[in-house]
């Protein structure tokens, strides 16, 4: 088993490869592709893109294709979720950090295909996209109390169809999310995805929406989802309830 790990967008990133992982030069590339969307999308960076905009530095028909095609992205979202995701702020800043993650690791997801690696786990600050498998069977997710970190709710199992697990919560950075006004309160949304743009989204959407957009959710989109609520209480969807003692559906 090998791994690879660095830094990036305000978090840690490792890519697991159960044998030998690509050469030097791809996992470079990896890298470098992070570092490319930190530099348009991070407004903790004063020279991004994305800053330069919120500064008006910077008009919205002058960004660069990539920009307006990640907005294009997050906008179409906001309408599929019924508001429930957005890509602004209250303030009508442009943020489009619910969506610039998955977006990142859907790219080097791409890269590690195109090397020829066919088999790995990314895992960005606690979202994950897998391909393939390990050397002992499938790769693992866990999913951790937001109210006791040393505390595994279920590890879950990362195979076909469900090839990534985002989640959004208040536990590690406070209430970021802008919820609507009639959400529950959920502390921590997971969901298990084909797709780790629709899990990230999904999952930022459902802590801002509550069950109203949890319902909309699982009946849109092929998806299953662990919500944890302030008190403890799990609400999963019936796929993953046999392996979560006291959750209800």
């Amino acid at each position: 088993m090998a791994a690879e790990v660095f830094e990036t967008m305000g978090t840690v990133a490792s890519i697991t490869f159960p044998g030998t992982p690509p050469v030097p030069r791809i996992l470079r590339d990896i890298r470098n592709s992070f570092a490319r969307f930190e530099d348009r999308f991070s407004l903790y960076r004063p020279g991004s893109e994305i800053s330069r905009l919120a500064r008006g530095e910077l008009r919205g028909p002058e960004s660069s294709a990539a920009f307006r095609d990640a907005y294009a992205q997050a906008l179409q979202w906001r309408s599929l979720t019924h508001g429930a995701f957005t890509p602004h702020r209250p303030d009508g800043v442009i943020d489009l950090s619910g969506i610039v993650k998955a977006q990142a690791m859907e790219a080097a997801g791409a890269l590690l295909l195109g090397s020829g690696a066919t088999d790995w786990m990314l895992n960005v600050g606690g979202d994950i996209l897998v391909h393939g498998s390990r050397d002992d069977g499938g790769w693992q997710a866990g999913i951790v109390d937001p109210l006791d970190h040393s505390v595994l709710l279920a590890g879950i199992a990362l195979q076909d169809p469900w090839r990534a697990i985002a989640t959004s919560g208040t536990a590690e950075r406070g209430e970021h999310i802008w919820r609507l006004p009639q959400a529950t309160p959920f502390a921590q949304v997971s969901v298990l995805a084909a797709d780790i743009i629709d899990a990230d989204v999904l999952a930022t959407a459902i802590l801002a929406g509550g069950v109203e957009t949890l319902n909309h959710a699982t009946d849109t989109w092929d998806i299953d989802v662990v919500c944890v609520d302030r008190t403890g209480g799990l609400m999963v969807t019936k796929r993953l309830r046999g392996r979560l003692p006291g959750a209800t559906g």
